[in-house]
């Protein structure tokens, strides 16, 4: 039997997105973000590459630009204002300290409750391999939420005063985990913000061969009731909640 999905803890105000690419968060949490915005919750995003080589047909200083601004008008559309770029080479992203540098320095900047990310492990579920970047930003996420709070990790961050450890982060939740341990219940207005925000990614899904808005209707309505079996019939997003 199919162990049931426990809902998402509420008790919170901050969190922040971390993910590889532009569209990585519309593709599997966006409508559990626009639930929370309207709850008066905070959440930023947070991307480490600029999504430079995810259209065959552009050039990557032209592509970046593009996906980029993308991004912002997709994220404002679920209530998000506060949107961040690292700049990490798309599609080479290198699992390791230098990466959990940088993902700590975040979460002492923002000082979330919780933490956001996509599928950190190695399939999408049975043999649908996931992608390098997404697997490495993953576990980078996972392990940032530890080494933000240890003052000896990173020392040279604190050393101007300008950040303190935090060790605040209560949960990561991954989103498009095959491992899916929760899920927060979405209502059909966070779903139809959901489908505007995976369309305002336009020239990546037409990149793609896609039209946008009839592909974004039929993946984020097929995901919002894909777990629905696990949660008492409820359409949802659901994640795999690490605690901290």
């Amino acid at each position: 039997m199919t162990e049931k999905l426990t809902a998402m803890p509420l008790d919170w105000d901050r969190a922040l997105a971390i993910v590889a690419h532009p569209d990585d968060l519309e593709y599997g949490a966006a409508a559990a973000v626009a639930e929370w915005t309207d709850q008066g919750k905070h959440i930023g995003y947070l991307l480490v590459t600029r999504g430079e080589a995810g259209i065959d047909g552009l050039p990557p200083g032209e592509c970046a630009a593009i996906r980029e601004q993308e991004q912002r008008a997709s994220a404002a559309v679920v209530g998000v204002e506060t949107v961040e770029f690292l700049d990490h080479r798309d599609g080479v992203i290198e699992e390791g300290v230098a990466l959990r540098r940088d993902l700590a320095a975040a979460v002492r900047r923002h000082r979330p409750d919780l933490l956001i990310t996509i599928n950190h492990r190695d399939t999408w579920g049975g043999r649908f391999w996931n992608t390098p970047d997404h697997r490495a930003v993953g576990r980078a996420v996972i392990d940032a939420a530890a080494d933000a709070g240890n003052r000896w990790i990173f020392p040279e961050q604190l050393r101007d005063g300008s950040l303190e450890p935090w060790g605040g982060v209560r949960w990561v939740a991954v989103a498009a985990s095959p491992e899916a341990t929760h899920a927060q219940p979405v209502g059909d207005g966070s779903v139809e913000r959901a489908i505007r925000s995976l369309t305002e990614h336009r020239a990546y899904l037409e990149g793609l061969g896609a039209d946008p808005a009839e592909y974004a209707r039929d993946l984020i309505t097929r995901g919002a009731g894909g777990a629905a079996e696990r949660f008492d019939g409820r359409r949802c997003v659901a994640f795999e909640l690490f605690p901290r």
